[in-house]
């Protein structure tokens, strides 16, 4: 049947804002304050952030902050009111991340009218809700149709997966993205009383998140701690407005918004006040490194270009570079952006050591061309990578794992049928059973190189060619470890276990793909009852790709012979999704066959093979940077951490086809 080749899922760089605001619930825990000077504040807790995609302005897709790569700057963060920096609520004391989810702890320290609307409004039962203010440094577009595990939920395309992002402010909101949530809120309470939550009203029958752990008392804030705090404050943001002195307004007000330090502000002023060096195309201004980026899209043709920019982006590069782009061009343009004085690339070594940012003001590079040829390859890296067979996708399970440690599953045994409640209301404990599953995630890579030749040829599409070559290798790879472990299967699928048959019955056909269906059907668990799950995908080789087609497509399929079988209606009709592999009847690999076939379950109910991936990341990654001393060029590597493995033999059945 034909293979449809699927959308690769880039590191994107559109037009969507580089700051994201996610609303989730707050829960306010006012304590009893006193008159005196040092009587405690009121504190607040809140669940900032539930780990789900939510619609956002100006993202066109949902987006959902991957909180394994959210960086929190310190465990001192501002709480304001709507985002707004002039109308400050107070600040944390603790940020963690519990289940999922993104927890925050703190106390009601400003002396604003926004502090005081807060209390007040809280203290009268109103619903706050929190949202997360985040500078989003690296994000990822996950396709229609695609899956994704993000915060240990699978989620489906479209979305965007904010991958990493750094911790900014949390606000108070009336009204967040995510409308079926409102907040439990405690009132006019004593000190060291449980908070009384009010009723909560949702337009959803989804579930309730799962309520946070229970963390420990936090520690008391007096009102001596919280002026040194204020105080501490108010000297950084006139630290900042002095280094800035009223000429760089777009610094300081960043400044200010992140919580930068001096050392960090003059180092930015510095940046900006450096002096350049003149471009090589007249009176032009130094160009970005994202125009760069776009350039080179542009001058290789890269189908979605347009996609990945704003249409400013793309209208400079193209009036820049008008002709097109050359790897010497742009070697020179970071070298420049870098300090570099010299008017052309007869200093080789020169040029490429300010293009890294390895040159005489090595510390203050503007423009990174490791991570400029690091995005552009990528893009080519994923196509290659997407170019060949994907079938391993659309018949195995994805587990997501943080290293690569052996992991552990557990299947469908052992007492996990429901038990008769007696008088009394007490519930019996289930068992695991014994029955486990392990995969292992390795490291697999390769390392090419655009050597001195490639950039005297001023050779642009080397940076195309070397990374779709090690995004086809890893593609490559992928099918070869996958197929390798499916196909030694000899002692997992047997007769004995009951998911094997074999005879000249067993051809693909009516008859045949029936006897595999009843033997599928008919599979047990270990208590001797049937397992439940139903067979989905119907996994051929290429030789057998037009007789699938027809039993999962026809109505009908006629026999003119004299033995003719009457009525002609086919049973099989629209029942099991056809997956094609040329490697199960490749002769390379032990176990290959052109007659065999197999009816398998859905991988999301009873995987009978699983790929492990670190850290959830499927497509491969590709690194960039100056070669080594003794070589002159550039060098880059990819690499790619996974692991398969054979799971349950419930979860299928193997037909050998022929006697």
């Amino acid at each position: 049947m034909p293979k449809t080749k699927p959308s690769p899922r880039p590191i994107e760089q559109p037009s969507a804002p580089r700051t994201l605001n996610l609303e989730a619930t707050a829960t306010i825990h006012l304590e009893a304050a006193g008159t005196g000077e040092g009587s405690p504040l009121p504190r607040f807790r809140m669940v900032a952030y539930t780990g789900t995609p939510m619609l956002v302005a100006g993202w066109r897709h949902p987006v959902v902050l991957d909180l394994a790569g959210l960086a929190i700057p310190s465990q001192a963060r501002p709480i304001r009111f709507g985002h707004d920096p002039l109308s400050g609520v107070g600040h944390t004391d603790a940020v963690r991340v519990e289940d999922g989810q993104l927890v925050a702890t703190g106390v009601v320290s400003r002396d604003t009218p926004a502090a005081r609307e807060v209390v007040v409004s809280a203290k009268n039962g109103f619903p706050w809700q929190a949202s997360v203010g985040a500078s989003v440094e690296e994000f990822e577009f996950v396709k229609e149709s695609q899956q994704v595990l993000v915060n240990g939920r699978s989620l489906a395309g479209p979305l965007n997966v904010v991958r990493k992002a750094t911790l900014g402010e949390i606000s108070f909101v009336d009204l967040g993205a995510d409308g079926r949530t409102s907040a439990s809120v405690a009132a006019n309470q004593n000190a060291g009383d449980p908070p009384v939550p009010t009723e909560t009203e949702t337009e959803s029958t989804a579930p309730e998140p799962p309520p946070p752990s229970p963390s420990p008392a936090p520690p008391t804030v007096t009102a001596d701690d919280v002026r040194a705090q204020a105080l501490a404050e108010t000297n950084r943001i006139t630290t900042v407005r002095r280094i800035c002195a009223g000429r760089f307004h777009e610094i300081e007000a960043q400044a200010i918004r992140d919580g930068w330090d001096a050392t960090r502000t003059e180092l930015e002023v510095l940046r900006a006040t450096r002096p350049r060096s003149p471009a090589p195309c007249g009176g032009d201004a130094p160009v970005t490194g994202t125009v760069l980026e776009a350039a080179c899209l542009l001058t290789a043709k890269f189908d979605g270009v347009e996609r990945a920019y704003d249409p400013q982006t793309l209208d400079a590069a193209a009036r820049r570079f008008r002709s097109g782009i050359g790897l010497q061009e742009l070697l020179l343009e970071a070298a420049w952006a870098n300090g570099y004085t010299g008017r052309n690339f007869r200093d080789q070594r020169t040029v490429l050591r300010y293009a890294f940012g390895r040159g005489i003001e090595a510390g203050f590079s503007t423009v990174d061309v490791g991570g400029i040829l690091s995005n552009v390859a990528n893009k080519f890296l994923l196509d290659g990578f997407f170019s060949v067979e994907r079938t391993w996708r659309n018949v195995c399970a994805v587990r997501n794992v943080s290293d690569f440690k052996t992991v552990t599953s557990y299947r469908l045994v052992g007492k996990d049928q429901y038990e008769k409640v007696p008088a009394g209301g007490e519930l019996k404990h289930g068992t695991l059973g014994n029955e486990t599953y392990s995969n292992r995630a390795d490291t697999y890579g390769l390392m090419l190189s655009i050597d001195r030749r490639d950039v005297i040829n001023d050779d642009l599409g080397a940076i195309t060619t070397v990374p779709r070559k090690l995004g086809r290798g890893s593609g490559l790879k992928i099918n070869d470890v996958f197929w390798t472990a499916f196909l030694d299967n000899a002692a997992f699928f047997t007769a004995g276990a009951g998911n094997f048959i074999s005879g000249a019955t067993t051809a693909l056909g009516i008859d045949g793909l029936t006897a595999g269906e009843v033997a599928f059907l008919d599979q047990v668990d270990g208590d001797g009852k049937p397992v439940g799950v139903m067979p989905a995908i119907l996994l051929v080789p290429t030789a057998l790709a037009v007789t699938g087609s027809q039993l999962y497509k026809s109505l009908e399929l006629r026999d003119n012979t004299a033995n003719a079988k009457f009525p002609v209606a086919n049973p099989h009709q629209g029942k099991f999704r056809v997956e094609v592999s040329r490697y199960l009847g490749n002769a390379k690999y032990p176990g290959f066959s052109a007659k065999a076939w197999y009816l398998l379950a859905e991988p999301t109910d009873l995987p009978v093979i699983e790929v492990a991936f670190l850290n959830g990341q499927e497509a491969p990654t590709i690194e960039t940077a100056e070669a080594d001393f003794n070589v002159l060029g550039v060098q880059m590597r990819g690499f790619h951490d996974f692991g398969v493995a054979l799971q349950d033999p419930r979860g299928g059945v193997k037909a050998k086809g022929e006697a």
